[in-house]
């Protein structure tokens, strides 16, 4: 004889059974502040006379730059088992990097310096985490990051965007009812862009493009509330 198990008192049977949710689920947001280190890379190529096989060498260097950095987050934990949790996130950095110093030196000619920053940082992550007793919650993130990197020469200005990843360790503590601290160490590492360049210089055309790219690094601390 065969027994068949109504649908609907199966969906009860797992609604009964279900796991206790993490004390982190719900909505949250956060807020952030530590240290961190820029390291950007910038490389061009050698200036061409356009309609010529002539090329002229450029040199070009950029700093690194570290400093104090902040940011403030919001997103939502859902618990995944009795263990586990999914956290969706996206945070913004308001504060700009220490400025930092690049030049370029055309062979044989005269060279140009200036500055940069590393500004209006954001991050889109999703963040697996893992239950530490009833209070505490240790986890991953990785996201999708852009920044502005502005480029500055005298009364010039220049602002290229760019866009990559961020990779993340943390660790969250319930201190007083909802209130938490966290403390988390980020990666951040972007995409190079190219811009090329055509001047005109007395009767000749010239052009070169020049190569931008980032590495970040960043240690946080602060305090969060779960809604």
């Amino acid at each position: 004889m065969k027994y068949y198990l109504p649908l609907g008192l199966v969906i009860a049977t797992l609604a009964t059974s279900s796991f206790a949710q993490s004390k982190f689920e719900g909505f949250y947001g956060q807020v952030g502040v530590g240290y961190e280190s820029v390291n950007p890379t910038l490389t061009n190529t050698p200036i061409s006379v356009i309609g010529t096989s002539n090329t002229i060498p450029l040199a070009t260097s950029i700093s690194s730059t570290s400093g104090a950095t902040g940011n403030v987050a919001l997103g939502y934990t859902a618990s995944v088992t009795k263990d586990f949790t999914l956290a969706i996130g996206a945070e913004y950095y308001p504060f700009n990097s220490q400025s930092g110093n690049y030049s370029s030196k055309a062979k044989g000619g005269n060279g140009t310096s200036g500055t940069y920053q590393n500004q209006n940082v954001y991050n889109i992550y999703l963040a697996p985490g893992m239950n530490v007793g009833t209070d505490g919650l240790a986890y991953f993130k990785v996201g999708y990051a852009g920044n502005s990197f502005k480029s500055s020469s005298g009364s010039a200005s220049e602002t290229q965007n760019l866009n990559g990843y961020s990779l993340g360790l943390g660790y969250k503590q319930f201190f007083a009812g909802n209130w938490y601290g966290f403390g988390e160490a980020n990666y951040f590492s972007y995409n190079n862009v190219t811009e090329t360049t055509t001047a005109k210089v007395g009767s000749y055309n010239l052009r070169f493009s020049n190569t931008v790219g980032m590495n970040v690094y960043n240690f946080l601390v602060g305090v969060g509330y779960k809604f």
